[in-house]
C-alpha cells in the first residue's frame, strides 16, 4: 500500500521568496564541497563583519536572567515608550501612545499578522513592483489578491501615481508603500508620497508603510514618514533593529498605528487576537530597542560619504555602470543595487536560470528581478554589505560572465 501524498497547501501557490529560493539551495550544496560562496541575496549585516552596538549586546546580556518569561503580548513596556520618544522627535508625526505599539519577531511577523487580520477572501492590496516579496506572499496567504502598482526605472524608480489610481478597485483595502525601497534603493519624493496619500484619501484606503531603512539614505536624499502626510487616515509604519542596527538575528521589529481607529476596531481587535495567540515577541530582542533608540546612532558614520555603507554603494553602482548594456540606477538609501541587463545586448529569457548560471560558474549568489515580482527577466538585485574591494570585484566577475552568456 503506498503512503497518502501530502502535498504543500493550494495556499502556497501564489507564495515566492526567490531570496531563499532553490539557488540557494544549490550555494549550500556548494559550500558543503568545499567552496567558498559569495552570498549577496540577502541583508544581513552580520556574516559581512557588521558588529552590532556594543549597548545594544549589553543590554540584551543584563536582561537575559530576567527575560525567561512571557511579556505583554504587544511587547515589554520600556521598549515601546522609547519608540513612541523615537517618533516624537519626527516633525509632524502624529501623536500616538505605548499601546498603539506592536513588537514583533521581525518585521515579518508584523507583516504577516496585519494581512490576516485585514484581508477576507478577494480584497486587494496595491503593492509596489519591485516589491519586497515577503508582502505579495503574505496578502496571498491571507487570501487577498496582490495587484502590483508600477515603479518606473526611468524615473528613479518612484511610483507611477496613474497606475496606482487606475487600479484602485472597490474590492481595495490597503496600498503598500517601501521607502526607502527594497530592492531599487529609491527613496521617494514628498510629491509622489503626497499623491500616495491623497488616492488612499479618495478610496478611504488603509496605508502600509514599510520604512525599516528609514536611517540609511545617502548623498541628499530625505526620508519623509509616510504617516507624517496622513494624520487624518489610519496608517500603519513598519520598522525595527535588522538594517540600522545590524542586529538581524535579534528578531526586533515594531509597528505603530497612528490615524483614526474608530471604523477599523474590528480589524484593530484582529491585530490584537494575533498578537495574544502567539502570546508574546522574543522577549531578550525587546531589551534591545531601548538601548537602540536612545544611544550614539552609529549608522550616521557609515552612510556619511566617508563611511563604509557609502562607499560600497558607490562601488556597487561604478562596477554596474561599467559593463555594456547594463545599467544600474543610483541608490539612494537602503543595502542593494538593481541593475537593468538591455534585452537588446543580453538576450535574458530566465533570470532565475541566469542565476544559477552565474552562481555555478563563478561562485557568486544573486536574486533575479522577478524573484520582487517585476514582469520580465531583465533585472537582478545585488546586495551592497560587502567590502568595496570584494564587490568590486564580483561585479567584474557578473561582467565577463555575461560577455560570453547565451540562453
Amino acid at each position: 500500500m503506498s503512503p497518502r501524498i501530502l502535498d504543500q497547501s493550494s495556499k502556497l501557490k501564489d507564495v515566492l521568496y526567490e531570496i531563499r529560493g532553490a539557488a540557494l539551495v544549490e550555494a549550500d550544496r556548494l559550500e558543503a564541497d568545499g567552496h567558498t560562496i559569495l552570498k549577496l541575496n540577502t541583508g544581513n549585516p552580520a556574516v559581512f563583519g557588521f558588529e552590532s552596538p556594543f549597548q545594544i549586546v549589553r543590554d540584551m546580556i543584563e536582561a537575559i536572567p530576567h527575560a525567561h518569561g512571557y511579556s505583554d503580548s504587544r511587547g515589554i513596556m520600556s521598549a515601546r515608550r522609547a519608540i513612541v520618544s523615537r517618533y516624537e522627535e519626527e516633525a509632524g508625526f502624529p501623536a500616538f501612545d505605548p499601546d498603539d505599539v506592536y513588537l514583533g519577531n521581525g518585521v515579518s511577523e508584523l507583516i504577516t499578522m496585519t494581512m490576516q487580520a485585514l484581508l477576507d477572501e478577494g480584497d486587494e492590496v496595491l503593492i509596489p513592483s519591485p516589491d519586497y516579496p515577503l508582502w505579495t506572499a503574505m496578502t496571498s496567504l491571507a487570501g487577498g489578491t496582490p495587484v502590483h502598482y508600477r515603479c518606473a526605472d526611468e524615473n528613479g524608480w518612484q511610483p507611477d501615481l496613474e497606475d496606482i489610481r487606475a487600479k484602485v478597485t472597490p474590492r481595495t483595502k490597503a496600498i503598500v508603500v517601501i521607502n526607502p525601497n527594497n530592492p531599487t534603493g529609491a527613496v521617494y519624493s514628498r510629491e509622489v508620497l503626497e499623491g500616495i496619500v491623497e488616492i488612499a484619501r479618495e478610496h478611504e484606503l488603509l496605508l502600509l508603510s514599510d520604512e525599516i531603512y528609514d536611517r540609511i539614505l545617502f548623498d541628499d536624499a530625505v526620508h519623509v514618514p509616510l504617516a507624517t502626510l496622513a494624520p487624518d487616515l489610519l496608517c500603519l509604519t513598519f520598522n525595527g533593529l535588522s538594517k540600522t542596527y545590524r542586529v538581524a538575528g535579534y528578531r526586533s521589529g515594531w509597528m505603530v498605528i497612528t490615524g483614526p481607529k474608530k471604523h477599523a476596531s474590528g480589524f484593530l481587535e484582529g491585530i490584537q487576537l494575533l498578537a495574544s495567540t502567539r502570546l508574546c515577541p522574543n522577549v531578550p530582542g525587546q531589551h534591545a530597542v531601548q538601548a537602540a533608540l536612545s544611544g550614539v546612532q552609529s549608522i550616521n558614520a557609515l552612510i556619511a560619504p566617508t563611511g563604509r555603507l557609502h562607499e560600497q554603494r558607490d562601488a556597487a553602482w561604478a562596477g554596474l555602470e561599467k559593463i555594456p548594456g547594463v545599467t544600474c540606477f543610483k541608490p539612494k538609501g537602503a543595502l542593494y543595487a538593481f541593475p537593468r541587463l538591455d534585452p537588446e545586448v543580453h538576450d535574458i529569457r530566465d533570470d532565475a536560470k541566469l542565476v544559477y548560471d552565474f552562481l555555478v560558474a563563478e561562485h557568486v549568489l544573486l536574486v533575479p528581478g522577478t524573484g520582487f515580482n517585476w514582469p520580465t527577466p531583465d533585472h537582478l538585485r545585488i546586495v551592497t554589505l560587502p567590502e568595496a574591494r570584494v564587490l568590486t570585484e564580483a561585479i567584474e566577475r557578473l561582467g565577463n560572465f555575461l560577455a560570453s552568456y547565451r540562453q
